[in-house]
C-alpha cells in the first residue's frame, strides 16, 4: 500500500483565483514567479538584463528539473516547445524508420512523426491501454504521452518501457501532463520531453528534454546553435563547432524572460514532497468522480462526456475554469485547489 504524505498547504504561494481547474491547460504563476518575472522585465527595460543572469537562471531551471524526474542535471537539454524536441527525434530516426504511437494522442507528439512520410517513416498506432502488447520486434520507436491530454488517462509507462527493452525498441514519453503532480523517472526511457508551463507553473516557452547515453549517441542536434556548444561564448561564429558533450548540445538558443520565472517554479516543485503533491491532486479528482457516481482513476484530471457543451457552460457560470477538449469536458486539479472548488465542481455539475 502506498503511503500517505502530510497534507499539502501551498496554496499561499499562489494568487489563485476560486475554481480554477485548468492545470492541464495552463498552470498560475506562483508569486514567486510573477515576482521573478517583474524583476527581469525591469532589469531588461533598465539596460541590466546579462547573459550571465540569464544563464544563470536557465541552469538553475535545469538543475532543479533533473531532481524533479531523478537525472544528472547533464542529461538535461532545453528548449522552447514539446513539438520541437520531438521533432528532433523524429528527425534522428534514419529512413523508413517504425514508430508506434498511441491512439488519439496530442499532436505535438504525433505530428512531427507524421511529417517524416517524405522519409518512409512508417506510423502506425495502438489503444493507449494496449500499447505495450502492440510493441514489435523491428519497431524502431514507440513514443507516447505519460498522461494523456484528453482525458487524464495514465498510461503504465514501466510496462511500456519493458516491452519495448525486450524487443530492442527506443522509448520517447510525453512528460507535459504528468511532471508536476506524478512522480516520474526520466531515467527509465531513452528520451522524455516536458512542457514547463502546465502543471509545473513555469512560463510558456520553457521545455525539457532528457537524453540517456545510448539516445545521445543517435540523436541528432539539428536545431544546434551558439547556445549547444560546449562554451556557448565561443561557439557565435564560424564553422569550427564543438558541442555540448552532454545533453546540452540539444539545447536551443533560450527565451530568456520566459526562464528567469522557470528558475523558481522549478526550484518550487523540486522541494515539495512527491507523494503529498500526488494525494493532495488526486485525492480532490478521484472526490468528484466518488460524488458523481464515478469509479476513482488515480488521475488528477477529469474527463467528462459533453457533446454539446452542457456541462463546460454549467461548470463556467459556477465559476469554474475548465477546458473543453475531444467532445468532453476536462477538470484538473492541483496544488492551489481545494474541497471548495471541488464542491463548487460538483455542485455545477449535478445541475
Amino acid at each position: 500500500m502506498t503511503a500517505t504524505a502530510a497534507p499539502l498547504d501551498v496554496r499561499h504561494l499562489f494568487t489563485a483565483p476560486p475554481g480554477y481547474l485548468n492545470a492541464a491547460t495552463s498552470g498560475l504563476a506562483p508569486r514567486a514567479v510573477a515576482q521573478a518575472m517583474h524583476t527581469a522585465v525591469d532589469a531588461w527595460a533598465g539596460g541590466e538584463g546579462t547573459m550571465a543572469g540569464y544563464d544563470l537562471a536557465i541552469e538553475r531551471a535545469r538543475t532543479a528539473f533533473a531532481r524533479l524526474v531523478g537525472v544528472p542535471a547533464g542529461a538535461v537539454s532545453i528548449g522552447s516547445q514539446v513539438s520541437v524536441m520531438v521533432g528532433a527525434v523524429a528527425a534522428s530516426l534514419p529512413d523508413g524508420a517504425r514508430v508506434l504511437l498511441a491512439e488519439g494522442d496530442f499532436t505535438s507528439v504525433t505530428y512531427p512523426f507524421l511529417a517524416q512520410a517524405h522519409r518512409g517513416i512508417q506510423v502506425r498506432t495502438a489503444p493507449p491501454a494496449q500499447l505495450a502488447e502492440a510493441v514489435r520486434s523491428g519497431d524502431d520507436l514507440v513514443a507516447f504521452s505519460l498522461v494523456q491530454s484528453a482525458d487524464g488517462m495514465l498510461l503504465d509507462g514501466p510496462a511500456i518501457a519493458a516491452a519495448a527493452r525486450s524487443a530492442g525498441v527506443r522509448t520517447l514519453v510525453d512528460l507535459t501532463q504528468a511532471a508536476g503532480w506524478l512522480p516520474v523517472a526520466a531515467g527509465a526511457y531513452d528520451v522524455t520531453v516536458t512542457g514547463a508551463y502546465k502543471w509545473l507553473c513555469a512560463p510558456r516557452g520553457t521545455a525539457f528534454a532528457t537524453v540517456g547515453p545510448q539516445a545521445l549517441e543517435w540523436l541528432r542536434p539539428v536545431h544546434a546553435g551558439w547556445y549547444a556548444g560546449a562554451d556557448p561564448a565561443t561557439s557565435m561564429y564560424g564553422c569550427a563547432m564543438h558541442l555540448a558533450d552532454d545533453a546540452r548540445r540539444l539545447d536551443v538558443s533560450p527565451a530568456w524572460l520566459a526562464w528567469c520565472g522557470a528558475a523558481p517554479a522549478l526550484e518550487l516543485f523540486a522541494e515539495l514532497d512527491p507523494q503529498a503533491l500526488l494525494d493532495h491532486d488526486v485525492r480532490l479528482a478521484d472526490t468528484v468522480r466518488t460524488e458523481l457516481g464515478l469509479d476513482p482513476t488515480g488521475s488528477a484530471i477529469v474527463a467528462l462526456p459533453d457533446p454539446d457543451g452542457s456541462r463546460r457552460r454549467a461548470l463556467t457560470a459556477a465559476g469554474c475554469t475548465v477546458a473543453g477538449r475531444d467532445g468532453g469536458v476536462r477538470l484538473a486539479f492541483h496544488v492551489w485547489n481545494d474541497e471548495e472548488d471541488v464542491a463548487r465542481a460538483v455542485t455545477a455539475l449535478r445541475a
